[in-house]
């Protein structure tokens, strides 16, 4: 079972923090600059806390280099990532 959905991130923002669904699309933020992958490292350690699973099962796979990424996390549904986000 993986689970696909697209994120929106904002990078330089005061603290990490999920800031709920907009449509089918999450919105985060990060206190990392979009510099070397670090906002996107940023990102996957949220992810992987927020959704209490491993960072290793969490995958940037389209978008690594722009605001707006599909994001794969493998063993969880979508309903299952919805409920522990809400």
């Amino acid at each position: 079972m993986t689970a696909r959905f697209s994120v929106r991130l904002t990078p330089r923002a005061g603290k990490d923090a999920i800031t709920g669904w907009e449509g089918e699309t999450l919105r985060a933020r990060v206190s990392s600059a979009p510099v070397d992958g670090k906002a996107n490292d940023a990102l996957l350690r949220l992810l992987a806390k927020t959704l209490r699973v491993p960072a290793s099962r969490i995958t940037i796979v389209i978008g690594a280099s722009g605001r707006t990424k599909v994001i794969e996390v493998d063993g969880i549904s979508l309903d299952e990532i919805r409920a522990r986000i809400a």
